[in-house]
């Protein structure tokens, strides 16, 4: 019986240190799956003002092991496995939305933005023709089944014409206040940022030694190559736990810092691949452009001049803009934002980006070779450098803001058009955006 029983305490020693070994194996993995939960749920709660995270944000594979809690009062979510495994806390700052860190970080006071500038912000409701009514009500899908509409997941539609607000619908539960995440749409707006500067003389498209400890062939990169995602910076886009989007996003203070860590795998400037960390980096260059490197300066620099009075840039454990992923914006600021771009930057009577901005930054990329099909200067474009179009049913000299599951704000100059169109669909392929916007050009013909 003794040995028996030295057998069985010997064979539990060797599955708790299993155990204990394991958890420290997958705690990279865990971490991630927890900082999107708590981000999730703090984001959610404090920033959108809704109530629902987990059906309100992509999925999380970890869901069924997680626990957690959103402090209102403390301002800051918590989520971990099993109640105290790879615990994550996401804090809430106004302004500044939430951040995943292990402590609060330190932010200035939030500009405070007025909407006065912003013509839609105040607009009335439009008065819909039945061919928009008819084009908006395909895009949220009315002639689906109620399960089929749950997926097509449709919330926020606005349409600009001629600079007039024409069309605009909301899924239930949202309205023109209720601030959307635009996840990679915020690429878009870091590329006015960017134009913001080269305006004011401060940086130039073509700077390069853009970090003090790229030494090797990095010191090449430039900015543009970091809009246009040429850097040539090792990296894996693919949302899974461990990989080096969801590790940035949810795991590092400095995300910045970490993509810019990485080696290179190509030379610069001749493969493009899609790298949220390139505009992570690009986001730390303008955060050291700014005369007091703060976490406010979208907000001074953009927000204040456009009138984009509820939207919120979150920054990361450093006080840095998370350029690549985390803007919130109404539906109604989202399609300002487009309206900017259609008028070349030029709102309420200042001229605020270099004149020929958005032609140049809406040009494709002429590279050797390419994994993504019609990528700028942080915006997608129908005509893709070879001439050939994207999407045929689109006017050639469209160009779109495109974001995780379904976001996508379209402008198409030769129309004066812009489309917002917001909302959650990770289950279907076809968010009906192109169709939409194909339809309103007909619906809204020149006169």
């Amino acid at each position: 019986m003794r040995v028996f029983l030295r057998v069985v305490a010997v064979l539990l020693v060797l599955l708790v240190a299993a155990g204990i070994g394991g958890y420290f194996y997958a705690k990279p993995l865990l971490l991630t799956g927890t900082g999107y939960a708590a981000h999730n749920a703090c984001a959610v709660t404090m920033v959108a003002d809704r109530d629902d995270p987990e059906s309100d944000l992509p999925p999380n594979p970890l869901v069924p092991y997680l626990t957690g809690y959103v402090n209102e009062a403390g301002r800051s979510a918590t989520s971990q496995v099993l109640l105290a495994l790879a615990t994550q806390k996401a804090w809430y700052a106004k302004g500044f939305g939430c951040t995943v860190a292990t402590e609060r970080p330190e932010v200035p006071t939030a500009t405070k933005v007025e909407s006065d500038l912003n013509p839609f912000a105040a607009a009335a409701e439009p008065t819909m023709t039945p061919e928009v009514t008819a084009a908006i009500g395909r895009a949220f899908g009315d002639d689906l089944s109620r399960g089929q509409q749950a997926d097509l997941g449709t919330r926020g539609v606005v349409v600009v014409k001629d600079g007039q607000l024409v069309g605009e619908r909301y899924a239930e539960g949202f309205t023109d206040a209720t601030p959307q995440l635009g996840w990679s749409m915020a690429k878009s707006v870091t590329n006015l940022l960017v134009g913001r500067y080269v305006l004011d003389g401060r940086v130039a498209v073509t700077d390069a030694g853009l970090r003090p400890e790229w030494t090797d062939a990095r010191r090449s990169i430039t900015v543009d190559q970091l809009m246009r995602m040429t850097s040539g910076l090792t990296w894996d886009e693919t949302y899974s736990l461990g990989t080096p989007i969801t590790q940035m996003l949810y795991a590092e203070d400095d995300m910045g810092g970490y993509a810019a860590s990485q080696p290179l795998a190509h030379q610069p400037g001749t493969y493009q691949q899609y790298s949220s960390g390139s505009t992570n980096v690009l986001c730390g260059v303008l955060t050291g452009l700014t005369d007091v490197a703060d976490s406010d300066f979208p907000r001074r620099d953009l927000f204040a001049q456009l009138g984009l009075g509820q939207a919120v840039w979150e920054v990361d454990g450093t006080g840095t803009p998370v350029c690549s992923s985390y803007l919130w914006a109404t539906p109604r600021e989202w399609a300002a934002i487009g309206q900017f771009a259609l008028q070349d930057g030029e709102w309420a009577g200042d001229r605020l980006l270099p004149e020929g901005w958005m032609a140049q930054s809406t040009t494709a990329t002429e590279v050797t070779r390419s994994e993504e099909e019609g990528y700028a200067a942080g915006w997608w474009v129908n005509k893709k450098a070879d001439g050939t179009l994207v999407e045929r049913s689109l006017p050639e000299d469209a160009y779109w803001a495109q974001g995780h599951d379904g976001q996508r704000l379209y402008v198409v100059p030769s129309q004066r058009l812009v489309v917002a169109r917001l909302g959650f669909s990770p289950e279907v392929d076809d968010v009906r955006t192109d169709r939409l916007v194909a339809d309103l050009v007909k619906a809204l013909p020149d006169r």
